[in-house]
């Protein structure tokens, strides 16, 4: 019987691809999304086509509330999203996410006696969030080998990120060879609730720019299209 995995979709670019790497690579997936007080719920109804699309397991959709600690322009309406380059971590980080989302992938995991997460955190197109560096993870899979019963009892957690030494450009072209329709993904980061995106913001910028490198045409739907 094929391995089950726990994937972590937020309905865009990025989380799309793992999905479908998941599935390539036979494993059983369990797409979990959250709806954790981010701007817009776009992407979560993004998350449901692509779970539906790659034809995921389960889909389960957690409530978290971090819009009550706020800290981030993603959480906190009163913060403005970027729309130029700015130096540094960016307000668009989102104080401990995911280091809470990993933390209920691996307690849905262990429900489901899964020893595989997959996350789409990536160290070369991103914008400097420092839970998407390899040590973050490297820390995280050895808290979920000390901290689970699962684990204790002979279980062995890995946490799997295909994405984390590709550029953007490299994961359009190996998310379009696996069969992904990115038309269906959202990634901006204030995209209208019909999620169309706006162009402008750190995201979208990183997106246009994927695409341009891969050489296909940009299936993304924009506000203000040019």
């Amino acid at each position: 019987m094929a391995r089950r995995a726990v994937v972590l979709l937020s309905g865009g670019l990025d989380s799309a691809t793992v999905l479908a790497i998941a599935r390539s690579q036979g494993y059983r997936c369990y797409a979990l999304s959250m709806a954790y007080g981010q701007r817009h719920a776009a992407e979560l109804a993004a998350a449901n086509r692509v779970a539906a699309l790659l034809q995921a397991e389960a889909h389960k959709v957690v409530h978290i509330g971090l819009d009550d600690i706020g800290g981030s322009a993603l959480t906190d309406r009163s913060i403005k999203v970027p729309e130029e380059m700015v130096s540094g971590i960016p307000v668009t980080y989102v104080p401990a996410r995911n280091t809470v989302f990993l933390s209920l992938a691996l307690g849905w995991a262990e429900v489901l006696e899964a020893q595989d997460i997959f996350i789409g955190v990536n160290a070369v197109d991103y914008s400097g969030y420092p839970d998407c560096r390899p040590r973050f993870i490297e820390a995280f899979r050895n808290l979920a080998n000390l901290a689970t019963r699962a684990a204790a009892e002979g279980a062995h957690y890995q946490i799997h990120t295909p994405l984390i030494d590709l550029t953007k450009a490299e994961i359009i072209r190996l998310g379009s060879n696996l069969g992904v329709d990115y038309g269906i993904t959202v990634s901006c980061y204030q995209a209208t609730e019909a999620g169309e995106a706006c162009g402008v913001c750190d995201s979208c910028r990183l997106r246009a720019k994927g695409f341009a490198d891969a050489g296909i045409a940009d299936p993304t739907r924009y506000s203000n299209p040019t």
